[in-house]
């Protein structure tokens, strides 16, 4: 009988098989991070004595706390294999989120926020093995673009509930964002019990390992552009919305339908983009996506040169541009990173990868808020820098690291054997 193509298949997504709770999983969590994520500062201002400048410093102060953990729990990864440290990571977000109902004070903020942090950090330390290990060698850049484009989506029904509790504004509603928020770590926790081991588990610590890590030069320019596709990724929540209505004075549902498109765009175009992927080598797709970034820099600057209806015009055709750099780059990017590394060694591997995202969320707002204080000019001139030294990585990666130079199959090897 004739093949049926299903919806599913022709979006570009990966078939889940017997991977249905993960999937369940990892979307109920990014539901109840879009929940908080808006709202933190708010939740503090309002549940406890704090101000805003004390809020931001615990929170800040937390954040580089837990900075150096990564690393550390990458050898942990490997030694007792991804499942119980993705685990740990929930239940300890879980855990974090309950005691902020009964925190008051400054310390106990940055004692249970850096609680949650390590949690998330455990998370996200552990994720890139699991999805390397559910998937195989030529289908990963589906596997990587379908969670992220499930993770974005999440985010976003997270987001229009956290605008409802922002709406009441009481304690009370804020209180409830927190309760959701851990509930959806405990049912998240209780799904991922079925995921299967890690098959790097078993492995038992090599004399060196770390060594032999940190000697990986082509690993190590991969991490180089990581660490620019990471800072280009924080355009959209950090640097669009106080360039939008504070340098260009644009009203505020400018940087609402931003983030409507981009949203939009990620869940319905990151399966076909990947799927058009087919065929093309993963340098090329890279070299791409930092391209298609810095072109959408020159429509943002463009837009602070234009009246207010062209510079809403400039701004928004900008973000749809960035949006496809972003549904190139993200999932080649995770995919590279994963097979590049040493199957026993990937939990150290992924840590590096983890560790650019860190300190491209902790340079990031107070860089980019130095750079708009400027004006235009400065910001996306030096992020069309940035661009430019990830585009030259791409092209570099296509010469001393073989697997950046195959090509995207969107099939799994044992398929096509």
């Amino acid at each position: 009988m004739p093949h049926t193509t299903t919806w599913a298949e022709r979006l570009g997504w990966p078939s889940l098989g017997d991977h249905r709770r993960f999937v369940t999983a990892i979307g109920i969590d990014a539901v109840g991070s879009g929940v908080f994520m808006p709202v933190s500062l708010l939740y503090f201002l309002a549940t406890t004595p704090l101000d805003l400048v004390e809020v931001g410093a615990a929170l800040s102060l937390a954040a580089l706390v837990a900075l150096p953990v990564g690393p550390l729990l990458g050898g942990v990864v490997d030694r007792f294999g991804a499942k119980s440290v993705l685990l740990a990571g929930n239940a300890l977000q879980g855990l974090g989120f309950l005691a902020y109902l009964l925190t008051e004070s400054f310390a106990a903020v940055v004692v249970w926020t850096v609680v949650v942090t390590l949690g998330r950090t455990a998370f996200w330390g552990s994720y890139g093995t699991i999805v390397a290990a559910i998937s195989r060698p030529g289908e990963r850049e589906r596997w990587f673009g379908f969670l992220g484009a499930l993770r974005n989506v999440g985010f976003a029904l997270g987001g229009l509930a956290a605008g409802l509790a922002i709406t009441v504004g009481t304690p009370t509603a804020y209180a409830a964002i927190v309760v959701v928020n851990a509930a959806s770590y405990a049912v998240a926790f209780a799904l991922l019990l079925s995921v299967p081991a890690t098959a790097s588990s078993g492995h038992r610590p090599e004399p060196g390992s770390w060594g032999t890590v940190l000697r990986d030069r082509p690993y190590r320019l991969l991490l180089v552009g990581q660490l620019a596709y990471a800072l280009s990724m924080m355009v959209l929540n950090v640097a669009l919305p106080v360039y939008a209505t504070t340098v260009l004075g644009l009203p505020g549902w400018v940087t609402g339908t931003v983030f409507t498109l981009n949203t939009v765009l990620v869940g319905l175009g990151q399966g076909l983009v990947v799927r058009s992927m087919t065929g093309a080598r993963r340098w090329r797709v890279l070299l791409l996506a930092h391209c298609t970034f810095a072109a959408s820099y020159a429509a943002m600057l463009l837009a602070g040169a234009l009246p207010v209806g062209l510079a809403v015009v400039a701004l928004l055709l900008g973000s749809v541009v960035f949006t496809g750099g972003e549904l190139l780059g993200g999932p080649v990017h995770a995919a590279l990173s994963a097979e590049a590394a040493p199957e026993h060694l990937r939990g150290r591997y992924l840590s590096l990868v983890q560790l650019t995202w860190n300190v491209a969320g902790t340079v990031a707002p107070v860089g980019f808020a130095w750079l708009l204080d400027r004006g235009a000019w400065p910001i996306w001139t030096v992020l069309a820098g940035v661009a430019l030294v990830g585009a030259l990585v791409a092209l570099r990666l296509g010469r001393v690291l073989p697997l950046a130079a195959a090509r995207v199959t969107n099939r799994s090897e044992v398929m096509a054997a």
